[in-house]
């Protein structure tokens, strides 16, 4: 059984949705396995907890 780990910072419930909708449906068309045994897990970081090139997101 798959399980996709995605890390990324805080998003709107409905995109959430749209994600892991999209990536069980590529593990389920590449490996041919039924939905129900891939399981996404979505870690989401704030913004002033993640930083790129030295600055925090959350002061971009």
């Amino acid at each position: 059984m798959p399980i996709v780990t995605i890390q990324q910072g805080p998003r709107d419930i409905e995109l959430k949705r749209e994600l892991v909708q999209r990536v069980t449906d590529a593990f389920v068309d590449s490996l041919k396995i039924p939905a129900e045994a891939v399981q996404v897990w979505i870690h989401e970081v704030p913004t002033d907890s993640w930083a790129i090139g030295g600055t925090l997101t959350a002061d971009k």
